[in-house]
């Protein structure tokens, strides 16, 4: 069995990546969770967010995001002084604000789901800026894409925080709307056939 590389730090790491990262998800809590995690990675490793993963479901309701849009300044203070999560005032701050956007949102659109799969690349035309559009050579881990950028341009213009191109490209490897496995990593191609099988939100 072939992982890619970034995988290979920890057990922890290696299930994460066997088991999710790549996989399309269109349920909006879980949707809802990796835009917020992503956004407390900022600066930081995805192995520290991993560990503290657990712990962020516990204090942020499992990403439920009525209750989240109801915290208070309290609730900030509270989290302010757990030492399970990573304790950023800003990025707290910014999961609540988000969580009302989301609200929104799914007001808007119906879900999350329909709105951010939007933003999934054209197969044909997209950009794949992990690729060389000459040789089809792999270039490594892309970090943003146009697609990207466009979804972070959105979102920050509907009020979202903390949702920059790098974040949000860094949503969209996890979460499936592009496939940046390897092309030798064992997963790739269940990744590919899990993608082809999904039936995208409207």
């Amino acid at each position: 069995m072939t992982r890619c590389g970034w995988a290979e730090g920890s057990d922890e790491m290696g299930t994460y990546h066997d088991t999710e990262w790549g996989f399309p998800v269109v349920d909006d809590r879980r949707l809802f969770e990796k835009l917020s995690l992503e956004g407390f990675q900022a600066g930081l490793s995805w192995s520290t967010i991993l560990r503290k993963r657990p712990a962020f479901r516990t204090v942020f309701a499992d990403f439920d995001v009525a209750t989240i849009a109801g915290f208070t300044e309290d609730d900030v203070q509270r989290l302010l002084g757990d030492a399970g999560i990573v304790r950023h005032r800003g990025k707290i701050e910014a999961v609540v604000n988000n969580a009302a956007r989301a609200i929104e949102l799914v007001e808007e659109r119906g879900s999350l789901a329909a709105h951010l799969w939007g933003f999934e690349p054209d197969p044909v035309t997209g950009s794949r800026p992990a690729y060389d559009d000459v040789t089809d050579a792999w270039l490594g881990q892309a970090t943003t894409s146009a697609e990207s950028v466009a979804l972070s341009k959105d979102l920050r213009k509907r009020g979202w925080r903390f949702v920059g191109p790098t974040t949000a490209y860094a949503f969209m490897q996890a979460m499936g709307l592009v496939n940046d496995h390897s092309p030798v990593c064992t997963f790739r191609p269940q990744v590919e056939d899990a993608r082809r099988a999904l039936t995208r939100p409207v």
